[in-house]
């Protein structure tokens, strides 16, 4: 275990994933979403919040035990133009671009809409594991879609020079000050009348804002020595290479609360997702289901996947 810190240390090096808003605030996320619905799904999920909220990760942690798992959380808008233009549905996606087009790019508009349908089924069913597991993922998903990085080819800051910034915006900024100073109230979640457009809405508002989360963070580090931009911090036992406070409290005013504004949206409408799901089922009586206990296929299920992601490596590599 010295030798790995050692060798962190001297190589100054970033041990973050590529990952939509870290694991932190895709937890967050999703348990400040149960608070947005109605009493008659509250009902249901706030005795479940907890699990909600830990399975909040599954989708990054499938993504390194499958290769089909990475083009759902995201999209290069940079790669479709004119933006007016690109199909609604995902099959006239595909007669558009072609599928390895859009699974080179990035799918997550189309994947929400298919699993937003899946939760609809779920409700319908009174499928109470599929629900939690729908829903968990369905806030990853909608976070993702948030996230201004993940409608941009730069998605790491590869292509100007800014590695790390990926995880800078999504990560660093939530994990300093969402607890104390963000302000993620915002109403309650509303039924959504056209889920397909709205969804391309949101990730063009979030392709927009790419541009200032790169330019802002150049002109910031114009203005910072090595030595004052970065800082070492430990990190379940390891010594990892970060912005530092001084860097991150600049990063963040000069953002002018974007970061917080994003994680409010994707927490509003995480809800309003899972709201206009169980609207569109008929709006089953979801009580009768908080007694019933999860299948032991789904905890199965979970334990696999736990099981593969910390076979994977990736587990000692995610901060949490």
């Amino acid at each position: 275990m010295k030798r790995g810190v050692l060798v962190l240390v001297g190589l100054g090096l970033f041990v973050q994933p590529l990952l939509g808003w870290g694991f932190y605030g895709h937890k967050l996320i999703n348990r400040q979403a149960v608070f947005l619905l109605p009493p008659e799904m509250m009902i249901f999920y706030k005795p479940v919040i907890d699990i909600i909220t830990e399975h909040a990760v599954d989708p990054d942690k499938r993504r390194y035990i499958m290769k089909e798992e990475g083009p759902r959380h995201y999209m290069d808008m940079d790669h479709y133009h004119p933006w007016d233009s690109i199909p609604l549905s995902y099959a006239a996606a595909v007669k558009k671009y072609g599928e390895d087009t859009l699974l080179q790019h990035g799918i997550v508009v189309w994947w929400i809409q298919i699993m937003t349908s899946r939760l609809t089924k779920a409700f319908e069913k009174r499928d109470k594991a599929q629900i939690i597991k729908l829903s968990a993922d369905l806030g990853h998903y909608i976070g993702d879609l948030h996230v201004p990085l993940h409608a941009s080819s730069n998605h790491n800051g590869q292509l100007t020079n800014q590695q790390g910034i990926h995880g800078f915006w999504e990560s660093r900024i939530p994990e300093l000050f969402a607890s104390s100073s963000f302000d993620l109230i915002n109403g309650k979640a509303n039924y959504i009348k056209n889920l397909p457009v709205e969804l391309l809405t949101i990730i063009k508002q979030s392709a927009i804002a790419s541009d200032s989360v790169l330019l802002l963070e150049r002109t910031l580090n114009d203005q910072f020595r090595a030595d004052i931009k970065y800082s070492y911090e430990n990190r379940n036992g390891l010594v990892l290479k970060q912005y530092s406070t001084a860097y991150s409290t600049s990063y963040h005013n000069m953002l002018n609360g974007m970061v917080e504004r994003r994680m409010r949206e994707s927490i509003k409408f995480t809800a309003s997702v899972w709201y206009s799901a169980w609207i569109n089922a008929g709006m089953p009586d979801l009580k009768a289901l908080s007694d019933k206990d999860i299948s032991t296929e789904m905890i199965e299920e979970w334990k696999e996947m736990n099981r593969s992601w910390s076979l994977s490596g990736s587990s000692t590599n995610c901060h949490n």
